[in-house]
């Protein structure tokens, strides 16, 4: 009996202190925090430490390039008010570095996630290059990746969700950007986002990878757009492959009647109309009107779109939501 009693008591203690942070950093401008630096109390985190590491971030405007590199996994950045805590920066495609060597659009990030379980919530990440080539704000490779009622500024290329092996979700999440500015291979949720459209351009450029049955997928989210902007597709292969799945989701008049665009012209990956799987389910408002949909995209039964789950998507790992 004293036996079971315990292994019981490990359990319930090894539980608790799952559930609970082993570090707690702060970081303030004032000095009131332990760091004044959002990047310094990420480099000062042990490296693979034994569960969450949480960083809170009190408002203030950051003026950082941060990386999170993959041996500080399970950090998490928590903000204090998504409108007042802000994460800036300005590097883009073509910009010389330090070394005086050009950066590409790989580089170009305000915030890059290398690690996994990594979770940023109250925060807004924001690249101010704009409208002069691709300048991404969020660039994430890591498993796992959540991010929550959070803002993610910018123009050409705003999030890059790199990655084969990638599970992202976005949540209650505002996103805006002009042209692709969701792009990459990873498998990414985003459940009740806006998103909003600055230019005639296109909103998503997925590059899925052929062996993966989910690429993008949308559940209620809402499509906006800037004032005057009236041509918006909802997306366009960036590789042969891509995946994308709109589902109940409310879209303004600026998405065009035939919803897709097969990137045609691309020399080194023509024809991916006939490969790409792009699909909606459910669609609302004027933008939402299916009837013209390009002849190569999917209007799932309700069969069809069943198989849309968080369990279906992300396999083994479940973020804390369901589609439902």
């Amino acid at each position: 009996m004293k036996k079971l009693f315990l292994i019981l008591l490990i359990s319930v203690t090894n539980f608790i202190l799952a559930q609970n942070p082993y570090i707690t950093i702060t970081v303030a401008q004032d000095g009131s925090g332990e760091f004044t630096s959002i990047q310094k109390a990420i480099s000062s985190i042990r490296d693979f430490g034994p569960r969450e590491a949480l960083v809170k971030i009190k408002s203030g405007m950051y003026h950082e390039k941060i990386v999170i590199p993959s041996s500080k996994h399970k950090i998490t950045l928590q903000g204090e008010n998504k409108e007042n805590t802000i994460i800036t920066n300005d590097d883009y495609s073509g910009k010389t570095d330090v070394l005086n060597e050009k950066m590409t659009t790989f580089n170009s990030y305000t915030l890059l996630v290398m690690s996994d379980d990594v979770k940023i919530s109250g925060i807004t990440i924001q690249n101010t290059w704009c409208n002069k080539g691709q300048a991404v704000a969020l660039h994430v490779e890591g498993d796992r990746f959540i991010i929550k009622n959070s803002k993610i500024l910018g123009c050409q290329d705003t999030v890059y969700t790199g990655g084969n092996h990638s599970r992202q979700f976005y949540e209650n999440c505002y996103i805006e950007g002009t042209t692709d500015f969701l792009f990459g291979s990873a498998t990414v949720v985003f459940k009740n986002c806006t998103i909003k459209s600055l230019a005639n351009s296109y909103i998503t450029a997925a590059s899925t990878d052929q062996s993966k049955e989910f690429g993008y997928v949308f559940f209620d989210c809402t499509l906006i757009a800037k004032e005057g902007i009236n041509k918006v597709f909802l997306g366009r292969p960036w590789r042969p492959y891509a995946k994308t799945v709109f589902i109940n989701t409310e879209m303004g008049n600026h998405i065009v009647p035939e919803g897709w665009n097969s990137w045609p012209g691309d020399k080194m990956f023509p024809d991916k109309d006939k490969t790409a799987y792009y699909a909606e389910f459910g669609s609302k408002g004027e933008g939402g009107k299916t009837e013209n949909r390009v002849a190569w995209s999917h209007q799932l039964t309700k069969k069809e779109a069943k198989k849309y789950t968080i369990e279906n998507i992300f396999g083994d790992w479940n973020p804390g939501m369901s589609n439902k």
